[in-house]
């Protein structure tokens, strides 16, 4: 279809940057997942003592080869068994169905299992595997890397720009300061510890194998001497998944639900460092590269707009609102089943592909900005009072109990200069070498170890 009308940006004016997770967040994504489970699970059955036929080895990579090859011809016939029907099956109007019926004709020749496909499952059986099957490599093989390189993006800023001062704000007002590479390695070492939790997340996503209403009931009525516990937990953890042994017909999603709060907090701190960066765009202590075909404003010819980092902050807030009601929903449900999931998990791909825009644009905008030296400093140096907080600092050391009190009566609400400190300071009553240390500070000389904490990020 094309972009233009699509729907939504996401498969529209964006397309190109959520192309990656087609192969994870799509329909036919999510129908070679269930090809995958149902043919697994057929094997599995196979290497059971207790069932009446062998599946040879060639016939083993037959099989797996059906989803392995799984291509846009297969998606539109597992589509036309449910809404039209194919060959000589009706339309099931069931989607799961379809796949059973789609793995049935895939068979190969030498093989009439058709009776064993879907054997005892329920539809939630293979959806919930399917759908960790695709969230788990879309996290770490898509958005995982493009997070991981705005981390090391800040990283690098952190290490090259360690020693140049900035003024530092609190509440919005000057504090004393800070150092450029300083503050993008408090967003670097945050960031970090996000992955690190969206890497456990991923990993620890549990699926379930359990029947219909998660007591195994027809399994056992059909082979009651199988240990159907262990084969389902030996099953699901060859997929690559932990495994739930405790369900209802549906898997819980509390795993699900943690990976989408792991990758809301990640988004979070990046959504603090959108707003900064624009900030300091905004107060000239970055600049921006431009590009010559980028166009600012249509009315102002001067703009360098910072586009990308607004871009982020939308995108990422709207991942995070669907983050938050995909975690909420999806660990609800009526008694032991009810539908109302399904559709919701059909957007897990939205929220995935919000978090990959607000990755890459991210990424775009720290790869144009420059510090602004020359305006940092001199913001620096127009803010002799920052310096107040040192100075009331070495006078309590001194044992001057008034220190606070003399160094707000010259500073608060007050424009100040250097040389009014150096009058306060001829005027104390301290060693010459303690007011030769009070004539060093300068605003900016003082950033106590911002530097050597930039060097400290792993």
């Amino acid at each position: 279809m094309d972009s233009l009308y699509a729907v939504s940006p996401i498969d529209g004016r964006y397309a190109g940057r959520t192309a990656p997770l087609r192969d994870y967040a799509s329909e036919a994504a999510l129908m070679r997942a269930r090809v995958r489970v149902e043919i697994e699970y057929l094997i599995a059955l196979s290497d059971l003592d207790v069932t009446p036929f062998d599946i040879a080895a060639d016939d083993r990579d037959e099989l797996r080869a059906v989803y392995e090859e799984f291509d846009a011809e297969d998606a539109e016939i597992v589509k036309a068994l449910e809404t039209e029907g194919y060959e000589d099956y009706p339309a099931t109007n069931h989607d799961v169905k379809a796949v059973e019926y789609f793995v049935r004709r895939s068979l190969p020749d030498d093989l009439d299992l058709g009776s064993w496909i879907h054997f005892a499952l329920t539809s939630e059986d293979v959806n919930n595997l399917a759908h960790r099957l695709l969230a788990k490599p879309a996290v770490e093989e898509v958005l995982l890397p493009e997070l991981a390189a705005v981390r090391d993006e800040l990283a690098d800023m952190a290490h090259e720009y360690r020693d140049v001062p900035m003024l530092a704000r609190t509440h919005g007002q000057p504090a004393t300061p800070t150092t450029f590479g300083k503050e993008t390695a408090v967003y670097a070492a945050r960031l970090g510890r996000a992955v690190g939790e969206i890497e456990r997340a991923a990993e620890s996503l549990s699926g379930k194998l359990a029947g219909a209403s998660g007591t195994y009931a027809a399994h056992v009525a059909a082979y009651p001497d199988v240990d159907w516990r262990a084969f389902s937990r030996e099953f699901v953890t060859d997929l690559g998944l932990s495994h739930t042994a405790l369900a209802t017909q549906v898997n819980p999603c509390d795993d699900l639900a943690e990976l989408f709060d792991a990758l809301r907090r990640a988004n979070t701190i990046l959504l603090d460092m959108d707003r900064d960066i624009w900030l300091y765009v905004s107060d000239r202590y970055l600049g921006q590269l431009t590009t010559e075909s980028e166009t600012g404003s249509s009315t102002m010819p001067h703009k360098v707009n910072p586009i990308d980092f607004e871009n982020s902050e939308g995108n990422l807030s709207k991942a995070n609102s669907d983050l938050t009601f995909l975690g909420d929903y999806i660990t609800t449900s009526r008694l032991q089943r009810d539908l109302s999931d399904s559709t919701v998990k059909r957007n897990i791909g939205s929220a995935f592909a919000y978090c990959l825009l607000g990755y890459t644009k991210a990424q775009d905008g720290l790869g144009k900005v420059v510090p602004n030296e020359e305006v940092m400093r001199e913001e620096l140096e127009s803010t002799p009072e920052i310096i107040g907080e040192a100075v009331q600092t070495i006078l309590r050391r001194e044992g001057h109990g008034d220190a606070y009190e003399r160094v707000k009566a010259l500073t608060r609400g007050k424009r100040v200069t250097l040389d009014d400190f150096r009058d306060l300071f001829d005027e104390l009553d301290v060693d010459e070498d303690v007011r030769e240390e009070l004539h060093a500070l300068t605003p900016t000389g003082y950033t106590g170890i911002a530097a050597d904490l930039a060097d400290d990020l792993d």
